[in-house]
């Protein structure tokens, strides 16, 4: 008999770049365990998503009889699929969580350059939003803190800081570690 689960379950979350390549993917499907399975995937969704119009709002689409979110942002492609009969408002929450993260870390620059000089960062956004294919997360405000271990010691969030205090604050830190 199976269990009937409430929690979301999350088969990958990707990034692509404009030509479909690997920027950083998760996969917490048991079905695509090979890299071949995986990349045949990947090339296969990207083909299907190229066309659309997906740059400015995310978009929807049934693929393989999975249900696929997705965004385009410059030159870099944001995906996050799920089983057919998962709910969309909640994978399109996973979407936003994941595209807003990483634009918060990036400083709005969310390009596959910066996003490939900040591929810890971006892969820290993966492990803080699915676990496992399960949600943790999508407040991109928390994730983006949670990554750049702000708030634990009631700092001002990186969300909320304007460029000079980050800075001011980044100079204050490398001073501390000088120092010590």
């Amino acid at each position: 008999m199976e269990s009937i689960s409430s929690c979301t379950s999350i088969k990958n979350v990707l990034l692509l770049d404009s030509e479909g390549k690997r920027v950083a993917v998760k996969y917490y499907d048991c079905d695509m365990e090979s890299t071949v399975q995986q990349l045949a995937f990947e090339r296969s969704l990207y083909q299907k998503t190229i066309r659309s119009s997906a740059r400015n709002d995310p978009e929807v689409v049934m693929f393989d009889g999975n249900i696929v979110v997705y965004k385009f942002i410059s030159d870099v492609h944001f995906y996050v699929t799920a089983e057919d009969h998962e709910n969309e408002l909640i994978l399109l929450s996973v979407l936003q969580g994941f595209f807003e993260s990483v634009s918060l870390l990036l400083r709005g620059l969310v390009e596959k350059r910066s996003v490939l000089e900040n591929l810890d960062l971006v892969l820290l956004v993966l492990d803080e939003l699915v676990d496992g294919g399960v949600i943790l997360e999508t407040d991109s405000g928390v994730i983006a803190n949670r990554v750049s271990m702000r708030g634990a010691d009631s700092e001002t969030p990186l969300t909320e800081q304007s460029f000079a205090q980050a800075i001011a604050s980044a100079r204050e830190q490398i001073s501390r570690n000088l120092l010590r």
